[in-house]
């Protein structure tokens, strides 16, 4: 059975959860040896670096009451679960609520709209402050007077650091202090800003503009993360630059940290849509599951709601990223490399370029939600295969290095959507319509995380989710 199949039995969409008798009425609390070994089943049949780990070999044990025992040596699922991951596996995750995340891939989170990147303190003191990159519409944020750009050094009064911000930041409501950096230090302005979190169903297509500079029409779009259940919005921008007859496309993907294979596939084919049917990317599975399971992703004409796409047949496509972004985001550049000339500017990206699907403590092959333990709410989502452009380009480990390198100023960001933005006016420099200096000399710091990377999705690379 192909892995469309397979996955469509696994995943139960958030949004028919109505079509599936609600387990909570009925949930019994499972043994830690029941969800252990729901992880070990999982893991030994499609975890994509299975033979890093000798335990997950078909013949490891010597009977059931040795893996038992095994099994039994570990104090949690989580415990076990870290344990059986390869050395070089930074993406696998386990989640005790598998309805959350349920959520997360249909792109509903508990969010506050201050989308933020964590920085370090340059006096080594591990001390760390905070900048927005964006505002989320519609949000708490929205609501003050707070700005892409602003800087923030406590949260409740505390100082932000290396060893704190998880914790500070993890409440549903917090008061943030913004500052001000002279150069050398940071001084609190005296303005505080509350915010509070709440259920937030986020559009990735988070905007879109089309310059018309020199006799060009040039489109930009900042895209936020591959939900496959915004794929009709993401088809009408294209679309609207279709209708348009834009010459150039300036993809902003530098806060994107991944989501569907199959929206992936889409926009690279929104982008191109000559050379439908060809290969997009290729899988490689564990050696149990390759022969079955692997195979090769397609350029396509249609999204998944069957509506044609909306394409644009470029040749060439400006690419903005940073290290946040990831999976699905460095699929499409990889992917699309063999065919067009793919220009990336801003900083290398995350480096993953494995792929997930949700698993459920139910029988295999499917480990289906609909066959789910009434016992527990655990879900895995392990790396089960990875992929390869056309030309077997895989394992970007350090992620994938940009043609032209510019970093963000966190003090000079810019404004989103403007031809005058550091990284945006850059790309239109190459296009050949802006002669204005896009690259100055400021300070680089250390980054240490964000909101986007904070998230347990982050990163993520999932097959037909939602």
């Amino acid at each position: 059975m192909k892995l469309k199949n397979i996955v469509l039995l696994a995943l139960c969409v958030v949004f028919f959860n109505s079509c599936f008798e609600d387990m909570d009425d009925k949930l019994h609390v499972g043994s830690t040896l029941d969800i252990q070994d729901f992880i070990y089943r999982g893991l030994n049949y499609f975890y994509l670096y299975k033979a890093d780990t000798p335990e997950l070999a078909n013949d490891y044990f010597a009977d059931a009451q040795d893996k038992k025992d095994f099994l039994n040596s570990y104090a949690t699922p989580e415990a076990l679960f870290d344990y059986l991951l390869s050395p070089q596996d930074r993406f696998s995750r386990l989640f005790s609520d598998y309805v959350v995340i349920e959520n997360s891939l249909a792109g509903v989170n508990m969010s506050n709209g201050m989308e933020f990147g964590l920085v370090y303190y340059p006096d080594n003191s591990r001390n760390v402050f905070g900048y927005v990159r964006y505002i989320l519409p519609n949000s708490s944020a929205s609501q003050t007077e707070l700005k892409r750009g602003a800087i923030f050094t406590q949260i409740d009064g505390i100082q932000i650091t290396e060893s704190n911000y998880q914790q500070l930041l993890a409440s549903d409501a917090y008061t943030i202090s913004l500052a001000e950096y002279d150069g050398t230090h940071f001084n609190l302005t005296g303005e505080t800003i509350e915010l509070v979190k709440e259920e937030y169903d986020e559009n990735p297509v988070y905007l879109s503009r089309i310059f018309e500079l020199e006799g060009k029409k040039i489109g930009y779009l900042m895209y936020t993360a591959f939900t496959r259940r915004y794929d009709t919005e993401l088809n009408t921008v294209f679309g609207q630059f279709q209708s348009e007859g834009i010459t150039d496309l300036i993809l902003d993907l530098r806060y994107n940290g991944g989501g569907s294979v199959e929206t992936a596939t889409d926009l690279a084919s929104m982008i191109t849509g000559q050379f439908n049917g060809e290969v997009f990317y290729k899988e490689f599975w564990n050696e149990d599951r390759q022969a079955e399971y692997g195979g090769e992703g397609y350029f396509d004409n249609k999204i998944s709601t069957g509506a044609t796409i909306n394409s644009l047949n470029l040749n060439r496509v400006y690419v903005l990223t940073t290290s946040s972004t990831a999976s699905a985001s460095e699929l499409v550049i990889n992917g699309l490399e063999p065919y067009i000339d793919v220009v990336q500017i801003g900083d290398n990206t995350t480096g993953k370029f494995q792929a997930s699907f949700l698993m459920y403590d139910a029988p295999e092959p499917y480990f289906s939600r609909q066959q789910a333990s009434p016992l527990h709410t655990y879900v895995m989502l392990p790396l089960v295969f990875k992929t390869a452009n056309k030309n077997g380009v895989t394992d970007f480990t350090e992620g994938l290095l940009p043609d032209i390198a510019q970093r963000e100023n966190y003090f000079d960001l810019g404004t989103l959507g403007s031809p005058d933005e550091p990284l945006t006016a850059t790309a239109l420099a190459m296009i050949g319509v802006s002669t204005k200096p896009q690259q100055k000399t400021f300070q680089e710091f250390e980054q240490l995380s964000g909101s986007n990377e904070i998230q347990p999705l982050f990163g993520t690379m999932i097959i037909n989710a939602e």
